[in-house]
């Protein structure tokens, strides 16, 4: 593990930060309020983290998000926003699996909220209710209940994955 997080630390030591502009904050804004279907507060100053061409880390005044190719996700540090989104529980036996990556699968589910396909989905354990993961449905929730197999929720961002790692180094 001290390892492998030694791995995320030097391929993003030269993490390129930049505050971007009035323009751009307001349409990056719009895209996180249309995409979450959640009205944000006005925040200034948003920064962009580039990790590479394809994943951004943006922070701001009580936001914290992930951009990967064109989706906006909320960060896992974000537990009041995240009580906002639509989730799924899962049971114990599954929480090891999503923490490492693992998409959500529908015999590990034990309560599910109502969502559309496409929505971005927080997954929850059940015994304290706490946050493991962020993704995207796969099917609705209406079909996630009648349905006994496949992937519900394919899982982007989780506990300890990098984006929980490198957020730990940036200092807004």
């Amino acid at each position: 593990r001290r390892q492998r997080q030694m791995c995320i630390r030097d391929s993003y030591t030269a993490l390129k930060s930049n505050l971007i502009s009035k323009t751009e904050t307001i349409t990056v804004l719009k895209q996180i309020s249309d995409d979450w279907k959640i009205e944000l507060p006005k925040i200034k100053n948003l920064k962009f983290h580039h990790l590479n061409d394809n994943e951004i880390i943006i922070t701001g005044s009580g936001l914290t998000a992930i951009k990967i190719n064109d989706k906006i996700l909320p960060h896992l540090s974000e537990v009041k926003l995240l009580e906002k989104f639509p989730h799924i529980m899962v049971d114990m036996g599954a929480i090891k699996f999503v923490c490492k990556g693992a998409n959500v699968m529908k015999p590990g589910i034990t309560k599910l909220s109502t969502f559309e396909n496409g929505d971005i989905i927080c997954v929850v354990e059940e015994s304290n209710n706490k946050f493991l993961s962020v993704g995207v449905a796969k099917m609705s929730s209406d079909d996630a209940k009648v349905t006994n197999s496949g992937v519900i929720v394919e899982n982007l961002h989780y506990i300890s994955d990098k984006y929980w790692e490198i957020k730990k180094e940036i200092k807004d």
